[in-house]
């Protein structure tokens, strides 16, 4: 891997992570446009590096959230950042069940399957031309909806399904507010990157790692300034209502992925 490839691989990451078009299929048409030869599999220590830029964007971006939850936790109270901490490890048990009871078949979902992320991408699309014509979107997140919307996550481990276009798509057509829809969606990866995270370190795999520190840092560091800008934007882009737009996107990637296959 080239440093240039580690900035692409950053960019991509920290972009589509936070904009409802598929980080994971994105990755997977990165690596392809860029050639097997070049990117065989994005390193698992890369992987690691990228997402805990993406996970660190996002705190920065709800620092004041987080801080809030947590102080709120620490009272050890029945109060509100209390139930909402509750429906934000609601919402992590249907992808986390999946994680650990799949883990070898969606390892096999990866790797160059450009079909089966066109076709996702697709799905994606549809899901955020629905949201974007939702009405009557004025409703908070309740236990059952964290519930709906975790499922929608794990779902969303599929490469072409973007994690944050189906949570925030699923939030609305539950008639959620768009703002709280969207805070929720992002607060509620911050605990599931830091577990994947974990789970990774203690594995001892990334120890088999050859990545150069050079590009570990470039990759950080695109990942994460082009996830502030993504997760910025993506905030007023659900408020405006203007998820369509990513939904043609969606289509046609989708459509070139799928037309690439048979070519």
């Amino acid at each position: 891997m080239s440093l240039i490839e580690a900035i692409v691989l950053g960019i991509v990451q920290g972009l589509t992570e936070f904009l409802p078009v598929s980080s994971s299929g994105h990755l997977e048409l990165t690596k392809a446009i860029l050639g097997d030869s070049s990117v065989p599999e994005e390193s698992l220590l890369m992987t690691v590096v990228l997402h805990a830029a993406t996970a660190l964007s996002t705190i920065v971006i709800f620092r004041k959230d987080i801080i809030e939850l947590l102080s709120g936790l620490f009272q050890f109270k029945n109060n509100e950042q209390f139930k909402y901490s509750v429906k934000i490890v609601l919402s992590m048990i249907p992808a986390a069940a999946v994680g650990v009871l799949l883990e070898d078949e969606i390892e096999q979902l990866f790797g160059g399957q450009i079909l089966l992320v066109g076709l996702m991408l697709l799905v994606t699309g549809t899901l955020l031309f629905l949201a974007d014509r939702a009405k009557n979107t004025d409703k908070t997140v309740s236990n059952r909806n964290a519930i709906i919307i975790g499922i929608s996550q794990a779902i969303a481990i599929l490469p072409g399904i973007s994690r944050s276009g189906a949570t925030i798509s699923t939030s609305v057509l539950l008639g959620i507010d768009r703002q709280k829809a969207a805070r929720f969606s992002f607060l509620m990866v911050v605990p599931l990157i830091l577990g994947k995270m974990a789970k990774d370190l203690l594995s001892g795999d990334l120890m088999a790692s050859n990545t150069e520190p050079t590009l570990l840092l470039a990759g950080f560091a695109a990942a994460f300034i082009a996830g502030l800008i993504a997760c910025t934007w993506m905030i007023k882009l659900v408020k405006k209502s203007q998820l369509k737009y990513f939904s043609y996107y969606c289509y046609v990637v989708g459509l070139a992925a799928i037309i690439y296959t048979f070519v």
